[in-house]
């Protein structure tokens, strides 16, 4: 059996710092959305375990144990007891240390896929509390589409949205450590003026509202990572001379989005953005995180 497979990017619409938890880590209140922009993999039947990967633009991504494919798939196995190999490769479009969510989209996507593969027959909420052993992302790109994510990421609330929306995207500057920006958020202290509406931003997008959900969207880690990559600011400010409702940065960066009114004025600011940024893409929302076809004799999908 082959199996192809769509690991979706997501996007922050909102980051809100609320405080810090029993462990140690910061607790969150964030509404995270799936969209269309995807790295693409193949898992097929194999011997052994093994990963091999190839990134546009010549960017380097390890393909050892360092890569969260590979230590999804030894997770996986470890939970179960499957002893099974796989071929996985790896080909990636979304961008690196960009707060899209690309590695965890990947463990999410090699949970997901070998659960297919192996005939495990685990549900999602399972493969949610492995995945959460990886990265705090990746239960949100097991489930995917959109949900208010708090705690450290891993309590998921899903919320209705009315209609699909479309954004560009780019990463304008070199990425950025979130390590690196949660301790200068630490040291900085969070302004009340930074602070994203979660609860508007959730109604607009429940109601389809792009320009309330402009007003809304935010993210207190935003200030920290602006300093340190004076580029996000800037590409910001382009996206919003673009026509963008409102443009902000996703996780902790350093890639940017915008979301418009409709697919047409996001399409001409796409053309736009291009010509001062060659990694811009169009994409829209999207209702899940990873998308499954499996090729076989029958050549039946999933």
């Amino acid at each position: 059996m082959k199996l192809n497979i769509q690991a979706r990017a997501k996007i922050n619409w909102t980051l809100d710092v609320v405080g810090v938890l029993p462990n140690g880590y910061h607790d969150l209140d964030m509404l995270m959305q799936s969209v269309t922009l995807c790295d693409q993999m193949t898992v097929e039947d194999a011997d052994a375990l093994t990963l091999s990967v190839r990134a546009a633009g010549g960017t380097f991504v390890p393909a050892d144990d360092k890569n969260l494919v590979l230590r999804a798939a030894k997770a996986l196995q470890a939970h179960t007891g499957c002893t099974k190999g796989a071929r996985m490769t790896l080909r990636k479009y979304i961008p690196v240390a960009a707060g899209m969510g690309g590695g965890s989209s990947d463990a999410a996507a090699a949970l997901k896929g070998l659960n297919v593969l192996w005939e495990l027959g685990l549900a999602d909420d399972e493969l949610e509390k492995i995945g959460l052993e990886i990265g705090a992302d990746v239960p949100f790109c097991v489930r995917g589409g959109l949900q208010r994510a708090q705690g450290v990421g891993e309590r998921l609330t899903p919320v209705k949205m009315k209609r699909p929306l479309y954004l560009v995207a780019f990463q304008p500057c070199r990425g950025l450590s979130t390590k690196e920006v949660f301790t200068a958020l630490h040291e900085d202290g969070i302004r009340q003026e930074d602070r994203p509406d979660n609860e508007a931003a959730q109604r607009a997008l429940e109601r389809g509202d792009v320009r309330a959900l402009g007003a809304a969207i935010g993210n207190v880690l935003e200030p920290v990572s602006r300093r340190m990559r004076p580029e996000i600011d800037r590409a910001i400010r382009d996206i919003e001379a673009a026509g963008a409702a409102g443009a902000r940065m996703t996780g902790s960066g350093s890639a940017v989005f915008g979301v418009f009114l409709h697919a047409g004025a996001c399409k001409r600011a796409a053309k736009i953005l291009q010509e001062t940024y060659p990694t811009c893409r169009m994409m829209r929302t999207a209702d899940c995180g990873v998308v499954i076809e499996r090729e076989d004799a029958q050549g039946g999908g999933l």
